[in-house]
């Protein structure tokens, strides 16, 4: 029951596969003393797509997400291959020119939402600042954006919401303050790296159904990171399925799920506690 309940929510797909990628790599990394970390791995994703991308803890998913948002080097990594990003080459930007665009063009939600806030300023102060790094305007249009931002993900946007600090907020209430945060200005692409993992049921579904609403609502392209392959499948388009560093299956959600082809994937799909059917899902898409 639970498959049936969370399925309709899946986006409707704005796009049409044959549109250009807004996301295109093909890439390899290593760590000092652990090479093939990601091992020729290609990806794309397209304007309003939902792409899930999942896999065990340690097979390489969020040092994907680094390699996109080139910030290996806070991990000490290196990445090999093309990075193509709505128009620009990543893999041969200046790092002042790839600064512009995390946060403005690429949004991250990241798992643990009361780790990622600041304890010590309050959530107005803290969209503020996430509005100006790449905004220049009056107070009346900032606090504006920032009320926006926050009636998207459905929190409230009154001055005592925005003098909170996250202490006085629910986890799941913070969770969505950081996707408001990341939202802020309607990036083309979203990264959300496990951004479920930290709650609960009820919670977990109204923020799959806030991904898919924000896929819909601005075109945006979402990379949907998870080892929960029932949240990835509620709300994808197609999943990437990924071991060891590589991607080995990459298909429609339904398809993969229906009919898997490689036996990692059917290994994960025999794992589910509950075998999903798609009458629902599939017409969604």
């Amino acid at each position: 029951m639970r498959w049936r309940a969370i399925a309709s929510d899946s986006p409707t797909r704005v796009n049409s596969p044959a549109d250009p990628p807004l996301l295109e790599l093909h890439v390899s990394v290593d760590y000092p003393g652990k090479p093939g970390v990601l091992g020729d791995l290609s990806l794309d994703l397209r304007r309003g797509e939902v792409l899930g991308l999942v896999g065990q803890s340690g097979c390489g998913k969020s040092t994907l997400a680094l390699t996109i948002l080139r910030l290996l080097h806070l991990k000490n990594g290196k990445a090999h291959g093309t990075i193509h990003f709505n128009g620009h080459d990543l893999t041969h930007m200046k790092e002042r020119d790839v600064r512009a665009l995390r946060g403005k063009e690429i949004g991250l939600v990241l798992q643990s939402p009361m780790s990622s806030l600041n304890p010590a300023l309050r959530i107005g102060k803290q969209l503020e600042e996430a509005w100006r790094v790449h905004q220049r305007s009056s107070k009346a249009e900032c606090h504006s954006a920032l009320k926006s931002a926050l009636e998207n993900v459905s929190l409230p946007s009154s001055d005592d919401f925005l003098r909170r600090y996250p202490s006085q907020l629910s986890v799941g209430q913070a969770q969505r303050v950081l996707i408001a945060m990341a939202a802020l200005h309607r990036p083309a692409l979203l990264i959300a790296d496990e951004p479920t993992s930290a709650l609960d049921l009820i919670t977990q579904s109204e923020i799959l159904r806030l991904f898919a609403e924000l896929s819909r609502k601005f075109a945006m392209g979402i990379l949907y990171i998870s080892h929960d392959l029932l949240s990835v499948a509620t709300i994808s388009h197609r999943v990437a399925v990924m071991e060891k560093g590589q991607i080995v299956e990459r298909r429609p959600t339904a398809e993969l799920f229906q009919s898997p082809s490689h036996p990692y994937t059917q290994q994960l799909i025999r794992a589910l506690p509950v075998q999903p059917s798609f009458a629902v899902a599939a017409s969604a898409r």
